[in-house]
């Protein structure tokens, strides 16, 4: 009897264990199963919205963002530069700062890209014809690679977002190696619009590539991207270099620096005008915002700050 009674015991215990292991694999198969079926449906997810994701972008240095990702677009800026031919025939939208709303809106957009420094004129405009427009921030050159990285994991371009970033800083470490050790110019940067100019800080885009450079602005001390100008305080300044940015009409702009340093008799005294060390910038490589010609526009400057 003792015997039958430990034979039925062995018999429960064993037939326990099985049942046991088999919920222990159960439940790893069902877990491993949930696992793949949350990685089906993230990737599902994702491509999903790769497919609907139609993207309007209203400026230039945005649309060659965009090219550079390999990231379609059913909206792009209307402009005298040239656009990526990615985008031929891709529906126009309007200038930049006044794009055609009603335009945009008919795109059925999920995304609509303008930048930061358009973004107080834009921002309630954009509002008033429900589109909610991202403003990406292009005034220093960090801020673009930040936004750069940030686009690139909003659209699945990751890898196209990184290998842009690292050829940028890469390229810019070159170009930066060659003013170590010389001696750092002073420099006044003129930012130049139809009718009137400003002077630039640091703060704006191009007073931060020639701070990267190794340029002193002579403006110091400001938190904003441009100031009123004031002659008799900057000829006090006295810069090595001045640099004339035109922006909206360039030849426009040009020939209005060209008239105001010819009748205007205190700029003879500036010590970069007597040293003829006055340049104006192309605007295809200086713009007011940030753009994938950075490497080309630093370039230049070291030129135009050593007179190399």
């Amino acid at each position: 009897m003792v015997r039958r009674k430990k034979a039925a015991i062995s018999v429960i215990l064993f037939l326990f264990a099985i049942l046991v292991i088999g919920c222990d694999n159960n439940q790893s198969v069902n877990a491993d199963e949930e696992s793949n079926n949350e990685e089906e449906q993230q990737e599902q997810e994702s491509a999903t919205k790769k497919q609907e994701a139609r993207v309007v972008s209203t400026t230039v240095a945005a649309t060659e963002i965009f090219d550079a990702l390999e990231i379609d677009l059913v909206g792009v800026p209307t402009s005298y530069k040239d656009l990526p031919s990615r985008y031929d025939g891709v529906t126009e939208v309007g200038n930049p700062m006044s794009p055609d709303m009603e335009l945009v809106k008919s795109l059925d957009p999920t995304h609509v890209f303008s930048v930061t420094t358009l973004q107080t004129d834009l921002e309630e405009v954009f509002d008033n014809v429900k589109i909610d427009a991202t403003f990406l921030n292009f005034q220093s050159l960090d801020n673009m690679l930040n936004e750069i990285e940030q686009i690139g994991d909003q659209f699945n371009r990751t890898e196209q977002a990184t290998e842009l970033i690292t050829s940028i800083e890469t390229r810019l470490k070159e170009v930066e190696a060659r003013v170590e050790g010389k001696e750092a110019p002073s420099v006044l940067i003129l930012l130049g619009v139809p009718g009137s100019y400003l002077v630039a800080t640091e703060h704006s885009y191009i007073g931060d590539l020639v701070k990267r450079a190794g340029g002193v602005n002579v403006v110091q001390g400001e938190d904003v991207e441009y100031l009123a100008s004031n002659t008799e305080y900057l000829q006090q300044a006295n810069p090595d270099v001045i640099l004339r940015a035109a922006h909206g009409m360039p030849e426009e702009v040009v020939e209005m620096f060209d008239e105001e340093f010819q009748t205007n008799d205190i700029w003879k005294h500036f010590k970069a005008v007597q040293n003829d060390r006055v340049y104006d910038l192309p605007e295809e490589l200086f713009p007011t915002t940030g753009n994938l010609a950075v490497v080309e526009a630093m370039d230049e400057l070291l030129k135009m700050l050593y007179e190399e």
